[in-house]
């Protein structure tokens, strides 16, 4: 009996001793993150919009020959894009309602980021419509249903862009994986906040003005899709977004301000390539 208990000792301690000797099991590779850019197109869909046009410095026109004032609001005003697509073939591939990403996904499972958000598009008030205009023009007083004529009162368009740039938030989840793991599919859910920086062309009483680029106001949204990856550099990413964009600031004739906001709708299609670390 003394004898097994010493044998059974024996092969314990010999246990131990190569259980210790086996090296340890890897560690899985730790990832940094990836770092991606991308360029696509637009299209888009705008609320009706009150705008509010102000001007009450009183500064001479040399021509009209009057002292401008005006202080009045136009109601219900509908608007389009202008996507321009027909243009990006034989023009230049900026002429239409371009947007770009760039971004970086920073933790192991590359599910959480941020990401540069910038949106070109287009906003353009229908011309011809019969919109109730309340307010003062020089010294007359109006309230009244009123055709707004691109010639003798107003044509009023976002057309350098009503540009949304936005610092985004992002959160990806894997659906569907190859067996290769060299093409997945994800959904995507973005949001983010940030200025909007139009270029407005306006014409106000029969003069025109293309304005330059200044930060307007704000924007705010969020954007949900798919998102396509293959060989770990590519992707292709389809989403639909919904924005609120508040123009405070809009630079009109001399020194007149315009103030109006809108709900907006976005379809985009982007084709991006990451770089992962």
């Amino acid at each position: 009996m003394k004898l097994q208990l010493r044998l059974l000792g024996i092969i314990l301690l010999f246990s131990i001793v190569a259980s210790a000797q086996e090296p340890a099991p890897a560690k899985p590779k730790r990832t940094k993150g990836s770092f991606y850019a991308s360029w696509g197109y637009n299209r888009d869909w705008y609320s009706k919009s009150d705008i509010h046009f102000r001007n009450t410095s009183g500064e001479h026109n040399p021509v009209t020959g009057n002292y401008d004032y005006y202080d009045f609001t136009i109601y219900d005003a509908k608007a389009t894009d202008r996507n321009g697509f027909k243009a990006m073939l034989h023009t230049d591939l900026t002429i239409p309602q371009y947007v770009y990403r760039l971004g970086y996904y920073f933790n192991n499972k590359k599910d959480l980021g941020i990401e540069i958000n910038f949106d070109h598009a287009k906003y353009i008030m229908t011309d011809w419509q019969t919109l109730h205009v309340k307010g003062y023009i020089s010294d007359q007083y109006i309230d009244k249903d009123t055709m707004i004529s691109p010639e003798t009162f107003l044509h009023f368009e976002h057309s350098d862009g009503a540009n949304f740039l936005m610092l985004n938030i992002m959160k990806r989840q894997r659906l569907l994986t190859s067996k290769n793991n060299k093409h997945w599919l994800s959904a995507v859910i973005k949001y983010g906040f940030g200025p909007v920086i139009p270029r407005t062309q306006v014409t106000l009483f029969g003069q025109d003005l293309n304005n330059c680029f200044h930060i307007a106001g704000y924007v705010t949204g969020m954007e949900m899709g798919l998102r396509y990856d293959a060989f770990k550099h590519i992707y292709l990413e389809y989403t639909g977004k919904g924005v609120f964009a508040d123009y405070r600031n809009v630079l009109v004739l001399g020194s007149g301000k315009a103030h109006h906001h809108f709900w907006a709708f976005e379809n985009i299609l982007t084709l991006g390539f990451q770089l992962p670390l």
